[in-house]
């Protein structure tokens, strides 16, 4: 399936602050896996999936910023990888709060 075609069968409120026919799946996509991780529906989870693969998808969650918590803890699921692997769980550790949100 090419970029396009993912794309226009992806939810239309992942990329809401985004022009839709400049969205390419190859140029950005961390930002469309966090999305997607974080705020997607299982069939966008399935585009992606068959995309990307899931090699490549827990390879940019590792190297990501930040990540939902329940984000990492599906990704670490569904790969048999540790939180500790991801850079977003150690950012999260070095920045705590005084509440637990």
């Amino acid at each position: 399936m090419e970029s396009k075609e993912c794309i226009a069968k992806m939810s239309a409120h992942l990329f809401w602050d985004m022009d839709m026919s400049m969205v390419n799946m190859d140029q950005c996509p961390a930002q469309i896996i966090q999305r997607v991780l974080e705020y997607g529906t299982w069939e966008d989870w399935c585009i992606i999936r068959s995309y990307y693969g899931l090699q490549r998808i827990v390879e940019t969650c590792r190297n990501l910023r930040t990540l939902d918590a329940k984000a990492l803890s599906y990704i670490c699921c569904i790969s048999n990888t540790v939180k500790e692997e991801y850079r977003c769980y150690h950012i999260k550790q070095s920045n705590p709060t005084l509440w637990n949100c």
